[in-house]
């Protein structure tokens, strides 16, 4: 019994502290701190959870975060997401639900790009939204739509959690991680476009007109600096000419040139585009930080063994322990945000997994995509707050529309996880 006294503690600890509102990060660090107590004298703990904090950000590999998040602020501002909607529009606005797949395949391209959840949601909320209620569409079925489509972005490259996950998980190959997410992003987007044209059949919403193949180029030819960053970046850091640090400050140079070129970026705009990305970059490094302390708490009071343990006892059958592992992620992601939740849970996870002979990489992107469902579900989703936010309407009316769209994510997490080749099949093809 004595041993799972720390399990205890830390458990109840973190879910009262988030209960009484406490903010995550906090919550983390703290209840990290009381576990501590309970097996070592409290200067001694003090100063081991201060430590593991500092320690944790101590890494080379999370530069990229900072960088990657200031080039998707200045993608934000730089008119890119008006132009990739306009690209998709002629590829699929004559289809039905056009519009809603426009959202969704724009929504790809720019969560790809920006490798921001909330920048997409917000972005394509703003531009797409009322063009779909002046189509007829019903404002929460947009909603949905956008909520889900946008954190495709996550998966595929560049993705900060994905960087994240490579620290976590001891140094899994971020770009193995990059070219696994591509396969498993496109299928989650494409299920979405399919039950969206499913709903827009249903309830007899409009159809755009076929574009000429004369919109087709020139649209194709004004997103195409855009679409090059994802060819810049990714074929660097595959090819070796750059790793994924200097990738993303390359990111920030090609983004803030483009922003120029289109005009949409002025120099005045600078100090708050900065200001903006210094501020998510803090809340982000705070959480990897204080994650990073639970991490090592766990691991001292050998928790992660103790659960690899339980869950080995309960089966050795990879399909039961893969179902296990998939529903405790569903249910964390509810209440727990995606960054703090990887780097809490890969060290708990992936000693079993890889015992059962899964790539680490692999399982990266089944973490990353469970986890993503997490983001559109009350009570903490940040992205479904801000797709009902720009909507303007409410968790409870957009619920109906989303949960078609959740089954559509959740059969392809399966497939994704059943299916090995889907991950590995493009990081195999370039011997990473």
């Amino acid at each position: 019994m004595m041993e799972f006294i720390p399990i205890i503690v830390l458990v109840v600890s973190f879910l009262v502290l988030l209960a009484i509102g406490t903010p995550v990060a906090w919550s983390i660090a703290i209840s990290s701190l009381l576990t501590m107590l309970v097996s070592i004298p409290a200067l001694p703990a003090y100063t081991t959870v201060a430590q593991r904090i500092g320690a944790g950000l101590d890494s080379f590999a999370l530069l990229a975060i900072p960088f990657f998040i200031l080039s998707g602020q200045l993608m934000n501002k730089g008119g890119i997401a008006q132009r990739l909607i306009e690209f998709a529009k002629t590829l699929v606005g004559a289809l039905p639900g056009g519009l809603a797949l426009i959202n969704i395949i724009a929504a790809m391209l720019m969560g790809a790009i920006a490798g921001s959840a909330m920048a997409s949601a917000s972005a394509m909320g703003s531009i797409l939204g009322p063009e779909m209620e002046k189509e007829g569409y019903s404002k929460e079925f947009g909603a949905a739509v956008n909520i889900t489509s946008a954190t495709t972005g996550l998966v595929i490259p560049p993705s900060n959690v994905l960087i994240v996950y490579s620290l976590a998980s001891g140094g899994a190959s971020i770009a193995a991680l990059f070219l696994a997410g591509y396969i498993p992003g496109i299928l989650t987007g494409l299920f979405l476009m399919l039950v969206a044209m499913f709903w827009a059949k249903k309830k007899k919403y409009k159809t755009g007109k076929r574009s000429s193949l004369k919109r087709v180029v020139r649209t194709f030819v004004d997103a195409f600096p855009s679409l090059m960053l994802l060819v810049v970046v990714i074929g660097g850091i595959v090819t070796g000419i750059f790793t994924a640090t200097e990738a993303s400050a390359i990111a920030v140079l090609y983004t803030l040139i483009l922003g120029f070129i289109y005009r949409e970026v002025k120099i005045k705009d600078l100090p708050q585009i900065l200001l903006d990305s210094s501020a998510t970059t803090a809340i982000v490094m705070l959480l990897i930080g204080a994650s990073m302390s639970m991490s090592w708490v766990m691991s001292y009071e050998n928790i992660p063994q103790s659960i690899s343990d339980a869950l080995l006892g309960i089966s050795d059958n990879k399909v039961v322990i893969l179902l296990i592992i998939n529903l405790i992620l569903l249910f964390v992601g509810i209440f727990m945000d995606m960054t703090p939740a990887v780097l809490i849970f890969t060290p708990i996870f992936l000693p079993v997994v890889t015992k059962l002979g899964m790539d680490p990489v692999h399982f990266g992107i089944i973490m990353v995509l469970n986890l993503c469902i997490g983001l559109c579900t009350p009570p903490v989703g940040s992205v479904l707050f801000v797709g009902v936010g720009v909507a303007q309407t409410s968790i409870e009316k957009v619920i109906k529309p989303l949960i078609p769209l959740f089954l559509a994510m959740i059969v392809a997490l399966f497939l994704v996880t059943y299916v090995p080749q889907l991950t590995m099949w493009l990081p195999e093809l370039f011997d990473l």
